[in-house]
Formats: C-alpha cells, structure tokens, sequence
C-alpha cells in the first residue's frame, strides 16, 4: 500500500513492478484514494541479469494517460538488507538520467606511438563493440548510439558512433583514437616520459543515447573507466551502465508519499542433478523416519523461523518424486496428538496444514479455474449489489434485494462446488483420504470429525479463499474492485459455514458474530445443503478411480494476450503483428481474437517439434520465440522478459515427450529468401543452431527438482547455528533422561526420539559439508575467470 502521495488530492493510483526500466507487473487501479490499497502479490524468477528492481507508484488520469508520481529502486546487492520483512520506502522523484538498463562491451588499449620526428606520445584506442539489453522508447527499440570521451581536469576530448535504427541490442564495431600524453623527446629506451599526475586525472566516458531526430535525444546510460587502470596492458570487458552522477536533484523528496513494499529475494547456485543425490535421498525418505519429527524434512521446518520458507521448496521437492501423500500423513498424525478437541482439527498453522495449502496452490490451479471461474467472471462482470450490512447499506439500496442476489450468487458458487467432485485431483483426493482416515482414528467417537478434517481444508482453504481473492489464484486478471471484493467476501464467509454444516451441529448459526449473517443463514435451513456437503466430501476424500471422462479433461496450463505475427503468405501479412489471447493445455496450444472467444488457430501439443528464443534481430522485437510445428514457425512477442520465459518454460515442458522433437533449428526468421542466420536460401533446410535441452519435470506440475534441492541445501546453511543447538539438544537429552523443570534453548523444538534425531542430523551436516565443497570449488572458479567490469556469471535469482 502507499500513502500521502500526491497531488494531495483523491485521484486513481496503480503501481508496476520493474525489472531495471522493463515492467514485468503491474496492480490494479485503485479509485479515488489518497493512501491506496493495493494488497497483491507477485512471484516471478528473474529470467536475465539485472541492476535494479523497481516500483513505479502512477496517477491514471483521464486528461494525462499515466503520470509517474515517484518510485522506490533497490539495487540488486541491496535486496538481501529488505528480504522477508515489511519496509516502508519514501517515494523518489523520477528522473531520466538515472532511468537506465543495459550493458556495452568495449576493449580499451593504450599504444606506445614514435612520431617521425623520433618523439614519443601516447595513445588511447577505445573499441566500443556492442550494446546489450537497452531499454524500449515508448514501447518500441530504440535508436541508440555512442558518444565516446577522453575526459580530465582542462580537456573534453568527444566522438561518436553511428546511429543504429531500431535495436535494443546494437552492434556498433568502431574504434576511436586519442592522445593520451603530449609527444616528448625520445631520449628512453622504450620509456614513455608520461606525467603520472594526468594519468591518474583521465577517464574514458561512454554515453548511451536515443537518437531523439526531431524530439530531444534520450540518456540511455554512461559507464566511466580511469585510464589509469589500463597502464600498457588491452582491456576488454562488459560493463553495466550506470544512471548520471549529476542528474536532476529535487530538492524536495519527502513530499511524494511513501510506498510499503514485502519484499522476499533468493538467489541460488544451482549445480549439476548428482551433487545432490545425499541430500535428496535424505528429504525423499523423510516419511520412512520413526518418529517423522526425527526426518531431515522434519527438521528443516523446525529450524527456519518461517516455516512457509521450508514449505514451498519441501512440497514442491516431494510432489515431484511422489513422496508427498506419505509425509503428509504422517505430520498430520503427529499434529493430531496435540489436538485435544475434535472441533480444532486441523485449524493451526503447523507443518501439516501448510504443506496441504502448499499442495492445494500447486495441483488445484485447474480444479479451480474449471469450477469457479465462470461464476466468479458473471459476479465481476455483471455485478448485482449483495450489502446486507445496514450499516454498510448505501442511500436508495433495498436490503431484501441485495440479499435475493447474495443468495442467488452464493447458491450457484456451492452447487459448482458440490457436483466438482469427478474434477478434484487424485493427488488431493489421495492426501483427504488419508487426513479423513487419521481423524476417526483420532476421535473414534465422534462421527462428523471425519468429514471436518476434510471441510477445514477444501472449503475454508481451498475454496473460500480463492473466492475472496480470485487475482491470487489466476481465475481473475486483476485485483477486483471495492464492491465486488466485498460481494465476494460475503459469498466467502457463506461457502465457509456451508462446507462446515456436514460436521456442525446446527447451533452453528448462534456463533456468528453478524447478526445479519445470521438472518441471512436462516434461509439455507434445509437438509438438501448438509446432504450435498457429506456426498461431496465423500467423494474427494475417496480413493477409488474416477470415471474416465474426469480424466479426459485438458489439463489448463497458461493464458494470456502475446503478439503473433501473420501466418499468411502475402508479403504484407508476413510483416504484420496482431494482439491475440494464447492459451495452452496439456493437449494444444490455440489463440483467440479475445479471452473467452473461439480460436482461430489450433497446434496440437503432439505436433510441436521445437520451441526457442528468436533473435531479436529478425523483427527489432525484443521478448520473441518461435514454436516450431509443420512447414511454418508461428512467431510470437511476449510483453517482456518474464512473460516471455514463463512461456517458452511451460511449452517445453508439456512438449518435452514428443517423439519427433527437433535436434537443430534456425535462430533467426526465413525472410526475403534466405535464413537471416546461415543465410541459406531454401526455407526447409536443417537448422543451423541446436535445440536447447529437454527440460525434465511433470507436465501438470512444474517444477525442477534440482532447483528445489538447492534452496533446501540453502535454508540448512543459513540456519546451521540452529542445528547444532538442535544436536546440542540431544546429546543433552541423551544424557539426562529426568524430567525438564524450567525452558530451555531447545524447548521450542520437537525431539521426540533424540538418538534417531541426532542419527538424522548427522547425516544432514556431512551432507551439507559435501556440498558446501562443490559451492567453494564452483566460486573459486567463477571468480578466477571473473574480468573488471564483466558480467557475472548468470544465477537463478526470484523474486516475491
């Protein structure tokens, strides 16, 4: 949320999220608000190297099309200081010369030169070679050059480069000379007589700029390298650009209003798959251990201080090699030996309810798209006032009404929910089971507990959440508005108290704290609404086998509106870019005029033979691919980079068992008769590039186990200190085995089974000891090929 922006006045605040000047996010709208709410989340990897990351606060104006207000920018380095925690961040003003991205490479040499005369002088050659990732100019590439300077205390020495036309990416290739020191009597033997003191004063500054032709040219971004540092030797090396030293400074940077801002950055080495066999052999038989609190899984969530930060990876991990079901099972049967009363089931934040949220998020992304989006499109499309607040009622609304349309809102998002059973995932099937199964065990007296084990997470978890927050659970594009975010909350709470009435006594009604929610619940007295819940909730939690049209069902995998160049022959179609919506199932990849329209193009997934980058130079477009299916490739532009890589992510994925893949392929287009890359004339000729490599993971379930390992091996290494107090605990408990009187440092952990927990974490820390060496071996030998001003090499970096 932001708050006191300006103008001071209500106005229309929106926010995106920037990759240096490339957004990658952006929020909804918020209306007339001075402290705007904006309350979304946003997870992407972070696909390219980067310097900053961004937020942009705009005032949507009808008479300006968007006004930037201020921005927050955080370097990369400086991601670490804010992860994990809230921070209010106070606005800066924007200013263009400090809104750059993008790298150049350049070599810079210094030569010794005799004039004829015998006298000696030096000179400096600056080679500028390319351009890398510069940003676009009013949504479009820009037209970037150079100016190249020798700069000291009383001299300004400037040239420039070419004009390249409509490239992020340049290649300019041209070198420029000056004199370094002035010509001196060669009197030396190979001696230069240089003046070390201008020596040490001179810098050679590169400047990035837009051709403006007949508008004002645009910084781009400098770099700055003393001469000094050259000496006699070459020097060659990439360079990040970085914004203007003495660019405009408002003088008045308190007054734009702040911005609160939950930002969690990792960045992980990821190593070959066999480094990490010990340590996923050792997650992997986490539900084997006896007891489970004594499994190196176990123990990776009790010392994290957040136990959502050992979730994620750990689910994702365990639902790749099918291990989840049994860990569940056995973490909810630890968590229910502490659950006294069968009304608490499964109500807590603990190890066994996140990995089922977790696990839900994961497999029920279709499950829910199938059964809620169209109802929650018709209420976000064609709202129908539901207040039944009269404290919230507005002037002229009829009570009696609004709670007509609540009811018939609420009536239809429950009968989508009760008859989706043959849609519920076996995987979420499997794990209710065993949670249903666990519970009568647990409660043997009690004959609704059962079905409340189940309640508590598919209505109140699952579905009544994402009701609330369709924008979360990508059923809706955007965050909804504030009447229809309060239609759905009320349509939320009532899904919540009818997936509890299977397990509840009918009392139920007493304990709400609304009396109007109250009234409104006498009307859905009847048995029809405990008998639809009981039959659903037998449903998913049943092991037997669905009917086999629940699993004909195209699996939905992503949507949503990219460019795609005409497919037609004629030499203007082939030039021509159209907005289309795409969308991709386990089964085709189809697009669409509009979102919800017929398509008007079909690839079957079993006909897709390749899907790659495409060189920007084809089409000076940046975010492009191809997907490589019979005689023509179909070319697509994805809005930016982490669209773009999500994208071609997924159709590798679902594409990665075709039998008839292609080995090679053209990185650039087929135009004006030749290949723009190998220059080959005839349009079906083998590729000239090979394929990038299959991608290993699960169609419906993307996610890279390796990568997974990795934060895992990074979660134990932070906390080490916690795992030696762990061991520290066992050895201490191993030794006296009376009563504990008074808390001590391990008190909050739970060791049930002290000599297998020691056994399991020493097993992890000779583990984590390997694969630190790996680290240290993979460090050492980026460092030692590392070059002043290069690039590092690329890391996985995410950002929530």
């Amino acid at each position: 949320d932001a708050k006191h922006l300006l103008p001071n006045k209500m106005r229309d605040f929106f926010c995106t999220i920037n990759l240096d000047q490339e957004e990658v996010f952006r929020t909804q709208v918020v209306e007339k608000s001075l402290s705007p709410y904006f309350g979304e989340e946003f997870y992407f990897e972070i696909p390219r190297t980067f310097q900053w990351l961004s937020f942009y606060v705009y005032d949507k104006s009808v008479l300006q099309k968007e006004l930037r207000i201020g921005k927050v920018s955080i370097k990369k380095e400086d991601l670490y200081n804010y992860t994990g925690k809230e921070n209010w961040f106070m606005l800066q003003p924007v200013d263009s010369n400090s809104e750059v991205q993008g790298k150049v490479h350049l070599e810079l040499k210094l030569n010794e030169l005799i004039t004829d005369n015998g006298s000696v002088c030096q000179q400096l050659v600056v080679h500028i070679k390319e351009c890398h990732g510069l940003p676009l100019i009013n949504g479009q590439n820009c037209d970037p050059y150079a100016t190249v300077s020798l700069v000291g205390p009383s001299r300004n020495d400037q040239k420039k480069t070419k004009v390249k036309k409509k490239t992020s990416n340049p290649q300019f290739n041209e070198t420029f000379y000056f004199e370094v020191t002035r010509s001196s009597s060669y009197t030396k033997k190979s001696q230069f007589q240089v003046e070390e003191e201008d020596i040490e004063k001179l810098e050679v500054r590169v400047d990035l700029w837009n051709n403006g032709n007949l508008v004002q040219d645009i910084f781009l971004g400098e770099i700055k390298v003393p001469v000094k540092v050259l000496r006699n030797d070459s020097f060659q090396a990439w360079y990040l650009l970085q914004p203007r030293e003495n660019g405009n400074k408002a003088s008045k940077t308190d007054d734009l209003g702040s911005l609160r801002l939950n930002i969690c950055y990792t960045e992980d080495c990821v190593l070959p798959s066999d480094y990490y066999a010990s340590l996923r052999n050792l997650l992997l038989k986490s539900s084997d251990v006896q007891p489970i609190s004594a499994s190196a899984a176990y123990i990776l969530s009790e010392i994290c201080r957040d136990k959502y930060d050992a979730v994620l990876p750990l689910v994702r991990l365990l639902l790749h090699h099918q291990k989840l079901v049994p860990f569940v099972a056995a973490v909810a049967e630890l968590d229910l030996k502490d659950t006294h009363e069968a009304n608490t089931i499964f109500r807590g934040n603990s190890l066994a309810t996140r990995c089922v949220d977790e696990m839900m998020k994961i497999v029920g992304k279709h499950y829910l798209k199938v059964t809620l989006k169209p109802v929650i499109d018709e209420i976000c499309e064609s709202p129908k006032p539901c207040e039944i607040d009269p404290v919230k009622l507005r002037e002229g609304d009829n009570v009696e009404i609004n709670m007509e349309n609540l009811r018939y809102y609420v009536d239809k998002v429950f009968c989508e929910i009760v008859q989706s059973s043959i849609s519920c995932p076996t995987l979420m099937c499997d794990v209710f089971y065993s949670l249903r199964h666990l519970a009568a065990k647990r409660f043997p007296n009690d004959p609704h507990v059962q079905y409340s084990a189940v309640s508590s997470f598919v209505f109140l978890r699952f579905f009544a959440v994402a009701v609330v927050s369709p924008h979360t659970f990508h059923l809706r594009p955007h965050h909804p508005d504030a009447q229809t975010s309060r239609t759905l909350t009320l349509i939320s709470k009532a899904i919540q108290t009818l997936g509890s009435w299977g397990s509840l006594t009918k009392s139920k009604l007493s304990s709400f704290k609304e009396t109007f929610m109250c009234e409104f619940f006498k009307t859905f007295q009847e048995e029809k609404f405990t008998e639809s819940v009981k039959k659903f909730l037998d449903d998913v939690s049943s092991t037997e086998s669905k009917e086999p049209s629940g699993l004909s069902e195209p699996v939905h995998l992503k949507e949503g509106e990219m460019y795609k160049r005409a497919q037609g022959r004629t030499r203007i179609g082939k030039k021509n870019f159209k907005k289309r919506w795409f969308c991709l199932t386990s089964r085709e990849l189809t697009y669409h005029k509009q979102q919800d329209k017929e398509p008007i193009f079909t690839i079957p997934v079993k006909n897709i033979l390749a899907v790659e980058k495409l060189d920007e130079s084809s089409f000076n477009k940046k975010n492009m691919f191809q997907v490589l299916h019979g005689e023509r490739p179909l070319y697509i532009q994805a809005n930016n980079c982490v669209e773009a890589s999500e994208w071609i992510e997924a159709l590798c994925r679902v594409t990665r068992c075709n039998q008839k893949r292609l080995s090679f392929y053209h990185p650039s287009a087929f135009l004006n008769g030749n290949w723009l890359c190998c220059k080959a004339t005839v349009e079906n000729t083998v590729g000239c590039a090979r394929c990038t490599a299959d991608v290993p993971a699960d169609t419906q379930i993307e996610i890279d186990g390796d990568r997974e390992t990795e934060r895992i091996y990074s979660l134990f290494t932070v906390n080490m200190s916690k795992l030696q107090k762990l061991e520290e605990a066992c050895g201490s408990i191993a030794v006296y085995q009376g009563p504990r009187k008074e808390p001590d440092d391990y008190s909050n952990f739970t060791i049930e089974d002290s000599v297998a927990t020691f056994h399991t974490l020493k097993q992890i820390t000779d583990t984590l000891e390997k694969l630190n060496e790996s680290h240290e071996r993979y460090r050492k030998k980026r460092s030692s090929s590392a070059t002043y001003g290069s690039e590092e090499n690329p890391i996985v970096g995410k950002v929530s």
